[in-house]
C-alpha cells in the first residue's frame, strides 16, 4: 500500500513538473534582439536555391509593401504565407509565376538585361545575395525618412503612409488578376479580450481590406462566421491567426495599444 502511495506521488509530481515546464516554455525567457528597421520582415526564401549550389534569395519586404498590396501577391500571384511553402523555380519564374510575374525586364529588372550595344547582363546577385556583399539599389533608410513613423517593426506607420497617399500601393496586375467589383467591408468589430484587465479591440475590416481583400484572411486563416475562432495570444506570438502577419511583416505584437484600443469599464 505505502509502495502504491509512493508511486502514485511521484506521478503526480512528474505531471505537475511537466505541465510547469510546458507553461514556463511557452511564457517565459529572455528578451532577443530586436531587428533594426531595415531587417523587420526580410525573408530568406531557400526553395531549391542552396541545393542547386546559388545562393538563397533575401527578400526585401518593405520595398515590396511599398510598391504592391499583400493581396496582390499572395492571393492573384500566389506566394504562400510561409517562406519555403510556395516551391518556386526557375523555371517558374521564366514562364511568368510567381516572382517572374513582376521581374521580367519590363515590369521590373529581369534575370537578364540587354544593355546597349547588345551586352547581357546577368542580374541574378541581386536576388539571390544571401552570404555575399550584396549593395541594395533602394536605400531603406532614404525611403523610410519622408515616412510617418512607428514603434516597431519597420519603424514605419504603413497605414498612415497609405492614408496620406505617401505610397499607392498597386493591387491589380493586368495580365494576372482578374478584376472584380469589390465587396462592402463590414462593420468595425469589437473583440472583447477574456482578461478582464486587457482593452479590448476594436477590429477595422476597411484598414485591412485596403491591404489584404477578404480572401488572405478568409476562409484558410479566420473563418467567415462571426466568433468562428477562438484563439490565444500565445498561438498569435506563435505565428498563427493574427500572427500569420503581426510579427513577420505588419506591426508586431509587442505594439499592444496599436490593437488593444477600447478602454477598461
Amino acid at each position: 500500500m505505502a509502495f502504491r502511495l509512493i508511486r502514485l506521488t511521484m506521478i503526480l509530481v512528474t505531471i505537475v513538473v511537466l505541465a510547469w515546464t510546458t507553461v514556463a516554455a511557452e511564457t517565459f525567457g529572455k528578451r532577443k534582439r530586436r531587428p533594426k528597421p531595415h531587417e523587420y520582415g526580410m525573408t530568406v526564401i531557400n526553395d531549391a536555391s542552396t541545393a542547386n549550389d546559388i545562393a538563397a534569395v533575401e527578400f526585401p519586404h518593405w520595398l515590396h509593401r511599398s510598391k504592391y498590396t499583400c493581396r496582390l501577391c499572395h492571393v492573384d500571384i500566389g506566394f504562400a504565407m510561409v517562406a519555403g511553402e510556395t516551391g518556386i523555380t526557375e523555371l517558374d519564374n521564366e514562364r511568368g509565376l510567381y516572382c517572374g510575374s513582376c521581374h521580367d525586364g519590363t515590369i521590373a529588372f529581369g534575370a537578364k538585361e540587354t544593355k546597349k550595344g547588345g551586352e547581357t547582363q546577368e542580374n541574378c546577385v541581386r536576388c539571390h545575395s544571401v552570404g555575399h556583399s550584396v549593395v541594395p539599389e533602394a536605400d531603406f533608410y532614404v525611403f523610410r525618412k519622408d515616412m510617418p513613423r512607428e514603434r516597431f517593426g519597420n519603424g514605419i506607420d504603413w497605414v498612415k503612409a497609405e492614408e496620406d497617399g505617401l505610397i499607392k500601393p498597386v493591387d491589380i496586375l493586368a495580365h494576372i488578376s482578374i478584376e472584380r467589383p469589390k465587396l462592402k467591408n463590414p462593420e468595425e468589430e469589437e473583440l472583447t479580450a477574456k482578461e478582464v484587465t486587457m482593452p479590448s479591440i476594436v477590429f477595422s475590416h476597411t484598414k485591412h481590406t485596403v491591404w489584404n481583400g477578404c480572401e488572405v484572411c478568409h476562409p484558410q486563416i479566420f473563418g467567415v462566421k462571426k466568433s468562428a475562432n477562438q484563439y490565444t495570444m500565445q498561438e498569435i506570438f506563435d505565428g498563427l491567426y493574427c500572427g500569420g502577419c503581426h510579427g513577420k511583416v505588419s506591426f508586431p505584437s509587442d505594439d499592444c495599444q496599436r490593437c488593444h484600443t477600447e478602454p477598461v469599464i
